[in-house]
């Protein structure tokens, strides 16, 4: 579950709504690709300044519009994603088709993800440790628009490029900066993208024991 707001300099600070996703591994055991299936229900304005993905064709002009405007738009959206992940020689490969439907009538759109990472060092050290180099993972990625059901293609669409920086801290908190460059008219010049998250190991074992023990 996302709770998501933006600040615009010189407007006003706005909570945009929220986001539920889920995960699906497809296959139980280590293949030389791994699908997995991403659901996400999104609940948001127009305003919304997050950039997770591009579908669509979508442009920099969505970026233009003021705040004020923007939150009188609501968006309730599903989107699915095909996540395709390969391991090979130390190196993380990704590829994800992604389709998005708003739920009143609007047409379905489509976009893509590909990129491509590797930590600094394959090899784990003993003692722990926060700025080892297996700790770093750097790479590249690009995505965009792949334009909607009745007009499926690049022709006015936006892409983007650029590198990627991961860091994860022993206690598995990570941190991943993203600056991204446009590639055509339709994109903006520059973006970044930048993320903190923590993982809650074996989370849903846990909530479950918590449960139980409440009821006894």
């Amino acid at each position: 579950m996302y709770l998501d707001g933006q600040a615009t300099r010189g407007q006003n600070i706005l909570f945009t709504g929220y986001r539920w996703e889920n995960r699906f591994r497809l296959l139980p055991r280590e293949h030389w690709i791994n699908p997995v299936l991403y659901v996400e229900f999104e609940n948001i304005n127009g305003s919304d300044r997050g950039m997770l993905e591009v579908v669509g064709h979508d442009g920099v002009e969505d970026l233009a519009e003021s705040s004020v405007e923007g939150r009188l738009e609501k968006k309730r959206e599903l989107e699915a994603k095909l996540i395709l992940g390969s391991h090979w020689k130390g190196l993380t490969i990704a590829e994800n088709f992604i389709a998005e439907k708003n739920v009143r009538h609007e047409p379905y759109e489509f976009g893509y993800a590909a990129g491509i990472s590797r930590p600094l060092a394959l090899a784990a050290r003993a003692e722990r440790c926060q700025f080892c180099p297996e700790n770093f993972q750097v790479g590249a990625e690009i995505y965009g628009g792949l334009g909607t059901h009745d007009d499926f293609g690049l022709r006015g669409t936006s892409h983007y490029v650029g590198p990627t920086v991961t860091w994860t801290l022993a206690n598995a908190t990570t941190f991943k900066v993203s600056p991204s460059f446009g590639v055509n008219d339709r994109s903006a010049g520059f973006l970044l993208r930048f993320g903190v998250s923590y993982e809650i190991a074996q989370f849903g074992r846990v909530a479950q024991k918590m449960f139980r023990g409440g009821q006894r």
